[in-house]
């Protein structure tokens, strides 16, 4: 195990400067919005920004103001960061995050969890998935969220944590299903964001599963085509990801807006730094493409949909409004064990950014149910 200091070269920072100087805006029809993808105005601002307000330096020390490490792991490189508990008590958590973020989105939790309340704290391990950030790009094919298990089953294991907690959304969420489903006697409990929608569909559904399956249904046609390009030739489309911070910034940045509890403006949500961050630790590593490829691998996994063999695994489920919550019925169809069911009032696809108290207190009520 190597620690880890971020420590971007000043030529590449430079050479971000200038490539977002020298973008090339294309020309919009008058009066479009948001609903035809990145908002202009909003880009021109956020380019402005990234360029020559954003101070990478800055951001660069803070993210350094938490201990990280890299290991080889089965011949992948594994980033994580690992931030002890100040509590009499302190119980391991692993932290996993899905796209198009990357760690810097649980950094907030960090400081609500591992200080410690009623004497219990917990040690923070959140590692990056391969081809996110830090993490090495898969050395080879088939590296999906099935494969990730094992890895991050044997990190805790190289940190002396025989048994751990879970907490995981989007890509994250599906490591999480996995570790689950092929670990679980090393498991305390498992706590999602949300629940997977790519279970198999029921013959006979609820009325609540019926609308909740034609909602995604359409959200999926309007909205999901990312996720088919991602999945189907993410080597086409890495290669303007990369090239492009403006491209970079659009591609990602419409969805910040488009998946958050924001009422309209995306700036209601998060602050312009922390999206220039996430922005910049892809640019910088050049993982925006090999990000997008782990869809095409997991839509390639055959074990991803499957429900796990019965376990005795305690879950808790955290449901964000603006992230098109599931109904319990459908938790409690393709999931085993489901102890805690939490409906948010605020919070949309990214609560560790957008609602982190709110995060890190369900995180802690769950623990205290299955302590």
């Amino acid at each position: 195990m190597t620690p880890f200091t971020i420590d971007i070269a000043d030529a590449d920072i430079a050479d971000l400067k200038a490539r977002l100087a020298a973008t090339r805006f294309p020309k919009t029809v008058e009066g479009a919005g948001w609903d035809d993808g990145i908002e202009d105005s909003f880009l021109r601002r956020f380019v402005a920004y990234w360029g020559n307000e954003y101070d990478w330096r800055a951001a660069e020390a803070r993210l350094n103001g938490f201990a990280q490490f890299t290991d080889v792991i089965d011949g992948e490189l594994v980033h994580f960061v690992h931030v002890k508990g100040r509590g009499a008590t302190n119980v391991p958590i692993l932290l996993a995050n899905g796209w198009p973020s990357n760690f810097v989105e649980l950094l907030p939790l960090v400081p609500l969890l591992t200080e410690p309340v009623d004497g219990v704290a917990f040690d923070v391990v959140i590692p990056s998935l391969p081809g996110y950030g830090f993490s090495g790009q898969a050395s080879k094919p088939g590296m999906n969220l099935t494969r990730v298990a094992p890895l991050w089953a044997e990190l805790m294991t190289r940190l002396n944590y025989s048994k751990f907690m879970l907490s995981g959304s989007d890509m994250g969420a599906g490591a999480v299903m996995a570790l689950v489903r092929d670990f679980p006697e090393r498991l305390i409990g498992a706590h999602y964001v949300n629940v997977y929608f790519g279970f198999p569909q029921p013959e006979e559904p609820t009325e609540e599963e019926k609308a909740y399956i034609e909602r995604l249904t359409y959200w999926q046609y309007a909205e999901g085509a990312y996720a088919m390009i991602q999945g189907s030739k993410p080597a086409t489309l890495a290669v303007g990801l990369n090239d492009s911070p403006a491209g970079l910034a659009a591609w990602i940045l419409e969805k910040y807006r488009t998946w958050s509890d924001n009422g309209g403006d995306i700036l209601n949500a998060f602050e312009l730094e922390d999206l220039a961050t996430i922005l910049s630790v892809y640019w910088f590593t050049q993982t925006i493409g090999s990000s997008v490829r782990l869809y095409k691998e997991a839509f390639a996994d055959t074990e991803l949909p499957k429900k796990a063999a019965k376990h005795d695994v305690p879950h808790a489920i955290l449901l964000p409004p603006a992230d098109n919550p599931a109904p319990r019925a459908w938790g409690e169809r393709n999931l085993w064990n489901i102890v805690r069911w939490t409906e948010l009032s605020a919070g949309g696809h990214f609560p560790a950014l957008e609602v982190p108290e709110a995060m890190a207190h369900d995180i802690r009520a769950f623990h205290g149910q299955i302590a």
